[in-house]
């Protein structure tokens, strides 16, 4: 399509049509050039001519904060987007004044390759990346993604693992009843649920010496029975929100962000900085099958499908198994 057939103001990218004049903001068109549909919108946008019009800067601390209006960002299940918000806002910190249209692929590589050394935030901080200046293109910003295609850096991965009892032992000497460090790690080693799920619970989903949940990651619905020491834990604890773990102000949920340093500083004090938040529902999954649980047991408490069953607990499968497997040849050569 040449750009004489298009209207005044109105220019034809890669990914869509798009209506830009010097002193308004960038606009999509939603609807096909030549339709009907097509021309009321480019009419709707010319009526608003008497309206006053903000200028968007162009640069990532806008980009950012169109994104964190937008659909794609909205949608994002809470424990995502709380990862999100730490890579947004470093993003916002580092080049929040430079113009986005200029990145290169290069620019991209070398942002990735400035945090080498913590390679787990380097890709993420690139997967996150990625999707903004996928939503750069969706704005009429730039043609095209110079994140999309670089490579993420490859690391050796740690296997996570339960928590050894004596450093959950540790933990419990080191934390009170009554404290929040100690209830969320009854709340997690309890209920085998995810931290995001713990951290939604309510006082209200307590009943018939149960937590019933809805996991936001899988929509499940789950009851769980309150062990005994999870119930020493709630007995404890101060009752004056809604919420069971509360900010410090008690006037909502406690933050992802404010319990990950919470109980870091705990972990480095009784030197269990091997083991975080989420090794705690390996706890769960592998306390259940050395109780003797089936698979399909150990489900209904943490909710996880059957090969995430067989992940979570295998190192602790392979031992109770060899013993088996041992014990059984031990008998027959003693029969012989």
């Amino acid at each position: 399509m040449a750009k004489r057939e298009l209207p005044k103001h109105v220019y034809r990218q890669r990914n869509g049509i798009y209506f830009q004049r010097r002193g308004w903001p960038s606009q999509k068109f939603q609807s096909e050039f030549g339709t009907p549909e097509f021309w009321r919108e480019y009419a709707g946008i010319l009526s608003q001519k008497d309206k006053p019009r903000r200028v968007v800067s162009r640069n990532f601390g806008a980009l950012i904060d169109d994104y964190r209006k937008s659909p794609r960002y909205k949608n994002l299940k809470p424990r995502t987007g709380l990862d999100y918000d730490k890579h947004l806002d470093f993003f916002h910190e580092i080049m929040g004044e430079a113009n986005p249209a200029k990145m290169q692929r290069k620019d991209v590589i070398r942002l990735r390759d400035s945090n080498a050394e913590k390679a787990y935030f380097a890709n993420y901080s690139l997967r996150v990346l990625r999707v903004l200046m996928e939503h750069c293109v969706d704005l009429g910003w730039r043609d095209s993604n110079p994140a999309r295609g670089v490579p993420e850096l490859k690391t050796e991965k740690k296997e996570r693992e339960p928590w050894p009892r004596e450093l959950l032992d540790a933990y419990r000497a080191s934390c009170e009843l009554g404290t929040r460090e100690r209830l969320v790690m009854e709340l997690c080693v309890g209920t085998g649920q995810r931290i995001g799920d713990v951290l939604n619970m309510r006082w209200s989903n307590i009943e018939d010496g149960a937590v019933w949940l809805r996991q936001s990651k899988t929509s499940k619905e789950l009851w769980v029975p309150i062990l005994p020491e999870l119930q020493t834990a709630l007995d404890a604890a101060s009752r004056h929100s809604v919420f069971i773990l509360t900010n410090e102000r008690g006037t909502n949920r406690w933050s992802y962000r404010g319990t990950s340093a919470a109980v870091r500083k705990v972990r480095k004090r009784i030197g269990a900085l091997d083991y975080d938040i989420h090794s705690w529902r390996y706890n769960a999954a592998c306390e259940l099958l050395e109780a003797g649980c089936s698979d399909d047991l150990i489900a209904s408490v943490t909710g996880q499908s059957p090969a995430m069953v067989q992940h979570y607990t295998k190192k602790v499968r392979q031992r109770i198994r060899a013993v088996q497997a041992q014990n059984l040849r031990k008998d027959k050569v003693g029969n012989e």
